[in-house]
């Protein structure tokens, strides 16, 4: 059996006096100490060669592997496989190369001094992401443990609630846990004024202000949770349009010719990522507001059309799992094109409200099969003093699963 050369150790505010024996022994016994200036002078001087993270951090794995063979050890902040280093370690080294001791980490030490189940939190990061990426979680009487950025994310995280009609959630800010200086500050967002450490983890209590409508995961948000010139896939028809493209956590979706995004943002608020070509420059802005409103900040907007800008040539592109068209079916080319580029298994899901579309996508099913469905939504409005049915345009979709 191949004996670890690599070793990381998780390691608290309390620094090596909250390490195991056994932990304390792989420190002592190092011949390269790796890790960030604050953990490196925790540990007393020894005959190991110490090594501070270089930047950008990807030129470390070079840094790691120059040193195979050796004893080497890397400090990490608390448990290094949640949210830690050792994510990004493990995903460079083989298991058979690593050895982890974990120490207590900020979640578990936050849930102990708030006595919340861990098992009942959110445990989110703000490191390094958009503090906007919380808006998807916001869910009433939801606990969210949240590690910070620097001392100004609790801000970012008060300024977030208060703008989304959750400013009544009570937030905590735990600093520098299981440490001497450890200290706990409350209030409520709206009232929140605190100047927080560095090293700081949050905890909101989501409580939603009176007229705030919590928004579901689930496809088909209201219209109006979405800013929009009218050029978007309208409630019901999504709701169909996102149950045939079936997303499923980490699955990549094109959406082509993405108008304000609606499709592409619900596909990544049930956990998928997604890739919005949009050719106009100024709905390209509104889909980047909608995107960071709604949680998902990740969304990759680029201004093209399809299909000479469809992102298949780019170097390392993958194969998307699913591709939404919602209008130029027309287009010379574009339904093949998309069809080409999906993956084995994808599905392709097209819209058409115009006769030329419909054609096309009729044309396309002759090639290649599929299922075609003809949607037609009404919607209750006053003529009057009465009320009436109002036909949206009938919606032809097309569903596609490549062999």
């Amino acid at each position: 059996m191949t004996t670890p050369w690599l070793t990381v150790i998780g390691i608290g505010e309390d620094g090596p006096d909250g390490l195991s024996a056994v932990a304390r022994a792989l420190i002592d016994a190092a011949e390269v100490l790796v890790g960030g200036a604050r953990h490196l002078d925790m540990v007393p001087a020894s005959a190991a060669q110490r090594l501070e993270w270089l930047s950008p951090f990807a030129a470390n794995r070079d840094l790691l592997a120059a040193h195979e063979g050796r004893r080497v050890v890397v400090l990490a902040s608390g448990d290094p496989m949640w949210f830690g280093v050792g994510v990004t370690l493990a995903r460079w080294f083989t298991p058979a190369a690593m050895t982890v001791l974990p120490h207590p980490g900020a979640f578990s030490l936050a849930a102990a001094r708030l006595t919340w189940p861990l098992q009942d939190c959110l445990c989110l990061t703000a490191h390094g992401r958009p503090v906007e990426a919380l808006a998807l979680h916001l869910v009433p009487g939801r606990r969210l443990l949240v590690l910070s950025e620097d001392g100004r994310t609790p801000e970012g995280v008060a300024d977030l609630l208060r703008r989304l009609g959750w400013g009544a959630s009570l937030l905590t800010v735990l600093e520098h846990l299981g440490g001497p200086r450890e200290h706990i500050r409350r209030a409520v967002a709206d009232q929140w004024q605190e100047s927080c450490a560095d090293l700081n983890l949050v905890a909101v209590e989501c409580v939603a202000a009176p007229g705030t409508r919590p928004l579901s995961t689930l496809g088909g948000l209201p219209d109006e949770a979405f800013i929009n010139d009218g050029q978007m896939t309208k409630r019901e028809i999504r709701a169909v349009t996102l149950s045939a493209l079936a997303p499923l956590p980490g699955e990549l979706l094109w959406d082509v010719g993405a108008g304000c995004g609606t499709v592409a943002i619900e596909w990544m608020r049930a956990g998928g990522r997604a890739i919005a070509l949009e050719p106009r420059p100024d709905r390209c802005d509104l889909i980047a507001r909608n995107a960071a409103a709604l949680g998902v900040p990740g969304l990759d907007i680029r201004r093209a059309t399809a299909p000479g800008g469809l992102p298949e040539s780019e170097p390392d592109a993958l194969s998307p799992d699913a591709i939404f068209l919602g209008g130029g079916l027309s287009r010379p080319g574009v339904l093949e094109h998309c069809w080409t580029a999906l993956r084995p298994g994808g599905r392709l899901v097209a819209n058409a409200v115009t006769a030329e579309g419909e054609a096309a996508l009729f044309a396309f099913h002759t090639l290649h099969g599929g299922g075609m469905t003809r949607l037609a939504v009404s919607r209750l409005k006053p003529v009057g003093g009465f009320h009436s049915w109002h036909p949206a345009m009938p919606v032809t979709q097309y569903l596609g699963i490549k062999p």
